[in-house]
């Protein structure tokens, strides 16, 4: 029996719920978890099921729309592995995460390809059987460079594009090809320590937590709908590199918690922000 998740978010309204699971009962589907929102300052409403049973997509999705809001957004899709591609530059402890767990099955997608403006971590790529895209960015300007890496990600069907550690900024133009399906990692000194080595400017300052972020990316650099953050706590002991050692194991966790619930289908995007089941 197969499982799909549904989504759906709209203007809040009355009976909402009672709607929804009397369409799925009506065609033979089983609710088998489901989770629910109403964010009350704007009266919008946030929805998702994993259900099971032969799912008629086009005809649920319809019925769905003919007793929802006019605004409704619906999302009904088969619980598959999803298609992603990686992108790095020379840090190769977020990259290193996400094939260990890739390799071991606790990654519930499939890593179609690592692309990386060096070629430092083709070794590590290459144990795992996984094509390996160089696209230099040496004598280009940014918008040759991008146009290139964009030739290589559109040989692939991908759902998202996993930026660990992938150090160059990204314009607009390159942005808008995914948008709501880049998703960035980076320390939370932003923006107070910003440029190179920030955790030896963090030593310095004398911080008392290492934090990470994972985000989408948008127009604005690292402001873009959170997913997921943690921090820890450090003190005076510890040295500037001890600090980078605990803040990469932080960016690792974070950012794969990060892929795993949008591999979930668990994140509604919703203006600059997000609600996850």
């Amino acid at each position: 029996m197969s499982c799909y998740i549904l989504k759906i978010d709209c203007s809040d309204s009355k009976g909402l719920i009672y709607k929804i699971s009397d369409i799925l009962y009506k065609n033979d589907l089983n609710i088998e978890k489901n989770d629910e929102y109403v964010d009350a300052e704007i009266g919008k409403f946030f929805y998702r099921a994993l259900i099971s049973g032969e799912v008629n997509a086009q005809k649920v999705e319809k019925e769905l729309r003919e007793c929802m809001p006019k605004d409704v957004n619906i999302s009904l899709a088969k619980k598959t592995k999803k298609n992603i591609i990686i992108m790095v530059t020379k840090e190769s402890h977020c990259l290193g995460d996400l094939l260990l767990k890739n390799y071991s099955e606790e990654l519930n997608a499939n890593i179609l390809a690592v692309v990386s403006n060096y070629d430092e971590l083709k070794p590590l790529v290459d144990k795992f059987d996984i094509p390996y895209h160089c696209v230099s960015h040496e004598n280009l300007n940014r918008a040759e460079h991008e146009e290139k890496v964009l030739a290589v990600l559109k040989q692939y069907d991908v759902d998202y594009i996993i930026l660990a550690k992938y150090m160059r900024i990204l314009s607009s133009d390159f942005v808008k090809h995914y948008e709501q399906k880049m998703i960035n990692i980076h320390h939370s000194f932003l923006p107070a320590f910003i440029g190179a080595n920030p955790y030896k400017q963090a030593f310095i300052r004398g911080v008392k937590i290492i934090g990470a972020t994972a985000h989408f990316v948008n127009d604005n650099l690292d402001e873009g709908p959170i997913i997921s953050q943690d921090v820890i706590n450090v003190d005076h002991e510890f040295s500037w590199k001890d600090m980078q050692k605990a803040g990469k194991n932080v960016e690792k966790n974070v950012l794969s918690n990060a892929v795993e619930l949008a591999l979930e289908d668990r994140v509604f995007v919703h203006g600059n922000k997000t609600i996850i089941f």
